[in-house]
């Protein structure tokens, strides 16, 4: 027999879904604006703002980048085949790609789709991208729908938008409607955000001068109903000015269930840093709900065969970028003098000057542990004990060996006999030989430190805490080792450089912490996965190809 509490709560979720948005008391919106006064509209046929003729400009600007998220709890498999019941964060935009192991960050014009078919009607969650679904290639915010209030009536029957006038782009014309209004379909954002937690949570990236609207909607512990757990986001070790937006419930707010809030975020950095939830920290970090946070520097913009220092020196001029000799609170120094040019097809994880942090992919890597017997009673209404907290399990990315090397997402079947995607990241590492792969390592265990070694292939470590390793005059700190060390709250950045190898070579990189090396039992398991060097790797998908 149900609870009182869980009856109160399911009757009132059903009472919303029934009812509809118009008849009750809707929190649920999302909101990502398709221009700012810092980045305008652009021009669709150049991807900049015209200046020359304003009136071409009529996209949302590519600079701004959004991403919608549930706050709730979920279910993960270990990889000894124990299910672990988490409070965590999972995806409600960007699906398509969070399930390829991309962060689920896209620009306004991706994130604001319509999620009516073409006949009105709101799609099912099946059509947007559950498990079973025909295909997972939804990238736009779910549940995002006309607010037939904001329109005056003016929607067709069943709330299909009128036609786009003759010769006006249909999704342009789409943007001009109450799309942009944030307004949501609430059952959308129940059926596919209940119970659909991910480990790690889903992974954020954008460029350096980005704005990032990032929405979290809290839509309540299904496993818990009698906890009104809120939640927010901190951005750990980002360098954000505003104590409103930081996550920190003290200085700013939480998001209560049923709630919606977005917080607003400049990229002026770039480096790797984390995310996690900041209510009753030491419970919801141990309980699952951390993630990877990362921004990649405008040198990435620099054109082919164009110096790397004379972009830094332009930055100067920029009041984000400006750093003086003196100031040591500079994340970027400029190196005293070289000649790089930035190579095509090449990246780079920091604004170096010199080429010196160059790679051809990348792996976001995040350092994490299970304590079972916690996981246990924070699901069957115990009072959970934080002096014997003990992990057992030790993931990366969510997983433990073997599951590190399974490129495919690996699914769990939650409590209501539904399969999700939990742990969609996976982190074998595939490098093409005679390239370099960068390993953005982020550590948010709560009662470990966690030691990782390469005895294949040295680690050049190119960033601590998401700071470039430079001196106050530029010259460059950084340094090979056989291992590396972080405790919770750190990440580091490492260049694994494949020049010297062939094709079909295999290593492994691994913890030699023995306890760390399980699955909570003497076998294997824990903090291990397989480096291959590949004949070419798709910067995309991460396939080796050895053919």
């Amino acid at each position: 027999m149900l609870s009182h509490t869980r009856t109160l709560f399911l009757l009132t979720a059903l009472a919303a879904l029934l009812l509809g948005p118009s008849a009750q008391a809707q929190s649920f919106r999302v909101q990502c604006p398709s221009s700012t006064a810092l980045h305008p509209l652009v021009d669709p046929a150049t991807g900049v703002a015209s200046t020359s003729d304003p009136s071409k400009n009529t996209a949302p600007n590519p600079h701004i980048k959004c991403q919608q998220i549930s706050g709730g709890d979920g279910f993960a498999t270990m990889a000894d085949g124990t299910q672990t019941y988490m409070f965590s964060f999972g995806p409600l935009s960007g699906l398509g790609n969070i399930v390829k192991g991309l962060p689920g960050t896209v620009t306004a014009q991706e994130f604001l789709q319509n999620n009516l078919d073409a006949t009105g009607a709101v799609l099912d969650a099946v059509k947007i991208g559950a498990p079973d679904g025909p295909s997972y290639a939804f990238n736009g915010a779910v549940g995002l729908v006309p607010d037939v209030e904001a329109l005056n009536g003016s929607t067709a029957s069943g709330g299909a938008l009128p036609p786009a006038p003759v010769g006006m782009d249909p999704a342009q014309w789409a943007l001009q409607q109450a799309l942009l209004s944030g307004h949501v379909d609430p059952r959308l954002i129940m059926d596919v955000g209940v119970l659909n937690g991910n480990i790690p949570a889903p992974m954020i990236a954008i460029d350096e001068g980005d704005e990032l609207f990032l929405t979290l909607t809290n839509v309540g512990m299904v496993m818990r109903p009698d906890l009104f757990e809120q939640h927010t986001v901190h951005f750990h070790g980002y360098p954000n000015a505003s104590a409103f937006y930081d996550g920190v419930p003290d200085a700013s707010v939480a998001i209560n269930i049923g709630g919606s809030f977005t917080y607003y975020y400049l990229a002026p950095e770039a480096g790797t840093y984390m995310w996690h939830c900041h209510i009753s920290p030491p419970e919801h970090l141990q309980m699952g709900m951390v993630g990877q946070l990362y921004v990649r520097p405008r040198q990435n913009a620099v054109g082919n065969n164009a110096s790397l220092r004379a972009q830094l020196l332009t930055d100067q001029a920029d009041p984000l970028k400006k750093c003086g000799p003196n100031d040591t609170l500079c994340s970027v120094q400029v190196p005293p003098a070289n000649s790089a040019v930035r190579q095509a097809n090449k990246m780079y994880a920091y604004d170096d000057g010199d080429g010196s942090t160059a790679y051809d992919v990348e792996y976001p890597i995040q350092m994490h542990g299970f304590d079972p017997n916690f996981h246990f009673v924070g699901m069957t209404f115990n009072p959970e004990s934080f002096i014997d907290n003990k992990d057992k399990y030790f993931l990366l990315n969510g997983r433990s060996y073997p599951d590190t090397v399974n490129p495919a997402p690996l699914s769990t079947q939650s409590s209501d006999g539904i399969w999700r995607y939990s742990q969609p990241l996976a982190s074998v590492i595939n490098i093409p030989a005679g390239g370099k792969a960068l390993l953005r390592f982020s550590d948010l265990n709560v009662t470990e430190f966690h030691t990782l070694a390469s005895l294949g292939i040295p680690m050049h470590v190119v960033g601590l805490n998401a700071r470039l390793l430079r001196d106050q005059d530029g010259n460059n700190m950084a340094y090979d080792t056989n291992s590396i060390t972080l405790g919770g709250g750190e990440t580091i950045d490492v260049i694994l450089d494949a020049s010297n190898y062939t094709a079909g070579q295999k290593f492994y990189l691994y913890t030699p912490q023995l306890d760390h090396l399980s699955n909570d039992a003497e076998n294997f398991g824990g903090m291990m996965t397989e480096v291959n060097i590949c004949k070419s790797v798709n910067p995309a998908s991460k396939v080796c190809s050895n053919s």
